[in-house]
């Protein structure tokens, strides 16, 4: 299976602390979650990954079927939740690139993981395993 990136170092300071009920737990992975919601997301951090620079205009030409105005808003999301870094240069014309947060490119390992625990699913039977 492809690799969704190379090793991450240090994710950015912060505290984990285990929430004290499943239900605060499941309310944190949903709000998480909720920074991940739009059709094009996924699949423009999958362009980001592994410490790629994507000029906006790349980002039209290898994400066919994304109008400019729902790639400006996502991207525009993105970089508000932390997660992409856009650097716009005084040219003529302008030259806007963008680039995963060191926080931003943490996530890679995780989706990864998703990507490797997807993969092992076998055929629903309704029977959980280990009962």
């Amino acid at each position: 299976m492809t690799r969704a990136h190379e090793e991450v170092g240090d994710s950015p300071a912060g505290k984990y602390e285990e929430p004290p009920t499943p239900e605060a737990a499941a309310a944190r992975v949903e709000e998480i979650l909720g920074l991940l919601e739009g059709r094009w997301k996924l699949v423009i951090l999958f362009q980001l990954f592994g410490g790629r620079v994507v000029r906006f205009s790349e980002f039209e030409r290898a994400i066919p079927g994304i109008s400019q105005k729902m790639l400006a808003q996502q991207l525009r999301q993105l970089e508000r939740d932390g997660l992409v870094h856009r650097v716009v240069y005084a040219e003529v014309p302008p030259r806007v690139e963008y680039r995963l947060t060191r926080w931003g490119q943490s996530l890679c390992p995780a989706l990864d993981g998703l990507l490797r625990w997807a993969a092992t699913r076998e055929a629903p039977t309704g029977e959980v395993s280990g009962s």
